[in-house]
């Protein structure tokens, strides 16, 4: 129990957003994808998920990792109403109309309840896409529905006080869904094997250099010195303790920066290559549209693409 009191105490969580959707026409996103971890709960109607379309009961929630590309449906959609996440973002006004709660009880059409958040260890490690988890459907749990529904509440008021309560409920929710996982037994394998990096504080070192220096030289030479091993084993090390090699992580942590400068500043993309890491502008471009399936310059439209009022 106390190694994870110590994973939750390790868990930096920061609340995105949050919104009510009425269903205006059904839809099946091929490829959604969210950078930050979704959690959907469905009041009435149909909601669907993965190459399989499991259904998700009323009162239930859907759980997406970040990161991790799911096919969902909003409604009774049909073959004929697939679309990419990219085109699915740039027509969301078209199949999802923000709502009020106070407007759920009175409508007919299908509305759920979406909740995005970050959820990372050390505000370096991604932890649920660290834990190689898939999607899945949180049944049974009126404790985290009501959760979610209190961040949205919050949101929508605009009164003292308003971002704490928020960060606490959101702080909340990832607690909840980690006593889920552990009660329910749920993924017991990949908790055990993707989360060793707890365990071995020179890894933590090596993410804090990371973080700490996102546009400088980070070769194996680099973070074997500061991991204390051979340059020829630090690779070998990383990826055992974290499924991937130091390299793909980097590049991962890099694009993560580019999407939050994107966002926040107004830098050009060919300055946001350079400080987090990325000489060659051309290059850059490809591999952010190769990680996140849309060019960076139209990451920037994308909080107002998602942001559906």
């Amino acid at each position: 129990m106390e190694y994870y009191n110590k994973v939750i105490e390790s868990v930096g969580v920061r609340y995105t957003r949050g919104n009510n959707y009425k269903v205006e026409r059904p839809i099946t996103v091929t490829d959604y994808l969210e950078p930050e971890n979704t959690v959907i709960l469905l009041h009435q109607g149909t909601l669907k998920f993965g190459d399989e379309q499991e259904l998700v009961n009323e009162g239930e929630i859907l759980f997406i990792p970040a990161g991790r590309a799911c096919k969902v449906s909003f409604g009774q959609a049909t073959k004929r109403n697939e679309m990419s996440n990219n085109s699915f973002l740039e027509n969301k006004k078209k199949h999802l109309q923000s709502i009020s709660f106070k407007d759920i009880k009175s409508i007919e059409e299908d509305c759920i309840t979406l909740v995005t958040f970050e959820a990372k260890v050390f505000d370096v490690v991604n932890f649920f896409n660290s834990l190689g988890i898939p999607p899945f459907i949180i049944r049974f749990n009126d404790r985290l529905a009501s959760i979610i529904e209190d961040v949205v509440k919050e949101s929508e008021q605009n009164i003292p006080g308003k971002e704490r309560t928020i960060k606490i409920h959101t702080e909340l929710l990832v607690v909840e869904l980690v006593r889920h996982i552990l009660k329910n037994r749920l993924f017991v394998e990949e908790m055990s094997t993707n989360s060793t990096y707890f365990k071995d504080p020179r890894l933590i070192d090596m993410f804090n250099y990371i973080k700490k220096n996102i546009g400088g030289d980070l070769s194996n030479k680099v973070l074997a010195k500061v991991a204390n091993v051979s340059e020829d084993y630090v690779g070998q090390y990383f990826k055992m303790l974290t499924g991937i090699n130091p390299q793909d992580y980097i590049e991962y942590q890099r694009m993560e920066a580019a999407v939050e400068l994107l966002r926040t500043t107004k830098k050009s993309i060919r300055d946001i290559g350079k400080e987090v890491g990325y000489k060659d502008t051309a290059y850059f471009c490809r591999r952010f549209k190769m990680m996140y399936g849309l060019p960076a310059g139209k990451m920037r439209r994308r909080e107002s693409l998602i942001n559906v009022q």
